[in-house]
């Protein structure tokens, strides 16, 4: 099995700034500072759509089409763990790691047997808490990358990266209209040392298009150039 122990050497300019600083605001966590109940509404609301038998599975079938039957997937800002459990329960060896303990708590409540783990992806480095190997795919959904201190954006992307198998790829998905424009994206995708393979306007295959209100990137590390 391939590992990621020493993390793949993915270099961004201001990465090790932004891990040791505390300036930075992730989105999501400054709104749940100013609505305390908001994680717990936002775990009601997907657990109602369960119950009413919403289809929230559109994510989980497309990266299971893409690895083979038990596949390593680290579901980056897995939230209260939809998408991680969809896979886990296809066969895959998942990990899921979100920065609220509230969603995490309610993952490991409502869907046992994945890992689930609070963290923040700007400062990710599983092989420190003891998961060494490295992963088949790594899932980025739900807007997870908009909700990102612009700062860390690009650290994100590196440090996700370098948690993929050789081989592996990373697949994020987001909508326009959240302060984070699809071509600041494919500039970040560029500097963190990935490069896009497959871009669609939803996890639904439809080809992406100028004037798509919806990413779904497939990406891989860029081949060394020069």
């Amino acid at each position: 099995m391939i590992g990621c122990a020493a993390l793949r050497p993915v270099t961004v300019a201001g990465m090790s700034d932004v891990s040791a600083s505390n300036t930075s605001t992730n989105k999501w966590i400054a709104l749940t500072e100013q609505n305390p109940d908001h994680s717990s509404w936002y775990v009601e609301r997907f657990r109602s759509m369960a119950a009413a038998g919403d289809d929230l599975a559109g994510e989980a079938r497309f990266v299971d089409a893409m690895v083979p039957r038990g596949a390593r997937v680290l579901d980056a800002g897995c939230g209260p763990g939809r998408v991680g459990a969809q896979l886990a329960a296809a066969g895959h060896h998942v990990v899921g790691v979100d920065i609220d303990p509230v969603l995490i708590d309610a993952a490991e409540h409502d869907h046992p047997g994945p890992t689930w783990l609070v963290g923040d992806l700007a400062e990710l480095d599983l092989p420190a808490r003891g998961i060494a190997d490295g992963f088949d795919v790594v899932v980025c959904a739900g807007n997870v990358l908009t909700f990102l201190d612009p700062s860390t954006r690009r650290p994100v992307l590196a440090r996700l990266a370098a948690h993929l198998r050789e081989g592996g790829r990373l697949v994020a998905g987001f909508g326009a209209g959240r302060d984070y424009s699809f071509e600041e994206f494919f500039d970040d995708v560029q500097s963190a040392g990935l490069a896009p393979d497959v871009l669609l306007a939803g996890w639904d295959l439809r080809p992406f298009v100028a004037d798509s209100g919806f990413l779904v990137a497939v990406l891989s590390i860029a081949a060394p150039t020069g």
